[in-house]
């Protein structure tokens, strides 16, 4: 992936757990995520800090750079657990951590660790990008804020910094996640938006009236729920723009999500270098990313103020009409036949069918295509019978790409009617 100037484009990918790393790999340059404490998506299942060397170990060995976010506001009684994650980092060799609170940049540069500016910083212009530039940052997340034609202004404007930009996943309603509607509404700092533990106010249908007017302006209405970014098919402007690495949100979507954006993304952008991005191949990547979670698309801030456009007003959440069914679980895994027995408890199976099979308790992810189907001694069978009622359960064999545990649970995306 090398962008206009001779430099690599960086594809990067968010991690809830192991699942979204196991998800991902093979499909994204890099990482970013974050430990139990001390990041902006405290509701995350997040890593323990002593899976540190661990998770980057099996990035590195992946050819996977890890980043770690440590971007909230720190407060006093909180600088000693900060340096000990730092050291934890250090200990890692992580890639970066990234920061935005001053304290956190006078750790990490006296601990000698590379450090990406966060977008709470809200770097909006070229003198703050020059300064964070001044401070030794290796990279720079603009304000999501920004239109293109700025970012590129930015850009030119820099010597040695990269430049960040989110291309897909949620957006918050306000300046760059610097919200306290959350903080207020629950009446404490620890549910600030800064704080990692937001509770998403502007998701909820609200009723607002004009105090002067005693007007009604909004009845119910999902009124500040904004559409999720999706850059996709602009992919060739963000590259010709000289972006750096492009960043997809989603450090709270299950691995299925992570898997699909990544996926699409990085063939998006390896086209573009191929010169096989075309119109077509647009289509089918809307549709696909169509099929996981999302709130409907928009392109942001990127050619110009959104408008209402770009708000959800009818929903609250994901408007996809395929949903992640259950359709059983692994009894069983026999490594020697690379074979898998089931417990089939909703639906059917299909040869070539697509199912996905994911630990709850165990780090399994697995994509995998139907390619065979045993029931008892009958091989070679096509489909399964359909099973109709929820106390019906059927054990069936299939050849698995990869190992299982026990207990793992077994997935199909469906469209709703």
């Amino acid at each position: 992936m090398k962008n206009m100037d001779g430099k690599q484009v960086e594809l990067m990918a968010p991690l809830k757990n192991y699942k979204s790393l196991n998800a991902v790999l093979g499909k994204t340059d890099a990482v970013y995520f974050g430990v139990e404490s001390l990041n902006m998506r405290m509701y995350s299942d997040n890593f323990k800090l002593d899976d540190l060397n661990n998770i980057v170990k099996t990035c590195h060995s992946n050819n996977i750079r890890a980043y770690l976010t440590t971007n909230i506001v720190i407060y006093e009684n909180e600088l000693s657990l900060l340096e000990q994650i730092l050291d934890k980092a250090v200990e890692a060799e992580i890639d970066a951590v990234i920061i935005h609170d001053i304290s956190a940049i006078q750790l990490v540069k006296e601990k000698g660790l590379n450090f990406h500016i966060s977008t709470q910083a809200n770097i909006s212009n070229s003198r703050t990008a020059l300064f964070y530039e001044s401070l030794g940052a290796q990279r720079l997340i603009l304000a999501r804020e920004l239109s293109l034609e700025q970012i590129k202004e930015i850009k030119n404007k820099v010597s040695k910094v990269e430049i960040e930009t989110f291309v897909h996943g949620a957006q918050c309603t306000s300046i760059s996640g610097r919200c306290y509607f959350s903080a207020e509404l629950c009446q404490s700092q620890d549910y600030s938006a800064n704080r990692g533990k937001c509770v998403q106010p502007c998701r909820r249908r609200w009723r607002v009236y004009d105090d002067q007017s005693n007007e009604l302006l909004y009845d119910g209405v999902f009124f500040i729920n904004a559409k999720d970014l999706c850059m996709i098919e602009h992919i060739p402007k963000l590259i010709n723009a000289k972006i750096d690495a492009f960043k997809i949100e989603g450090r709270m979507r299950d691995p299925i999500y992570v898997e699909e954006v990544a996926s699409c993304y990085s063939e998006a952008i390896n086209s573009f270098y191929e010169n096989t991005f075309t119109q077509d191949k647009v289509k089918d990547w809307l549709k696909r990313l169509n099929k996981v979670y999302n709130r409907g698309f928009s392109t942001g801030f990127y050619f110009g103020l959104p408008t209402g456009r770009e708000i959800q007003r009818e929903f609250d959440g994901n408007i996809s009409n395929y949903k992640k069914i259950e359709i059983g679980k692994v009894l069983n895994y026999f490594p020697e036949k690379k074979a898998a027995k089931i417990l089939l408890t909703a639906g059917n199976l299909k040869l070539k069918d697509e199912i996905f099979i994911i630990g709850t308790h165990t780090d399994t992810y697995l994509r995998q295509e139907v390619k065979s189907i045993q029931i008892k001694q009958k091989r070679n069978l096509t489909e399964t019978p359909v099973i109709t009622s929820s106390k019906e359960r059927m054990t069936i064999g299939i050849t698995v790409d990869r190992p299982v545990k026990k207990n793992d649970k077994i997935f199909k995306l469906e469209k709703q009617k």
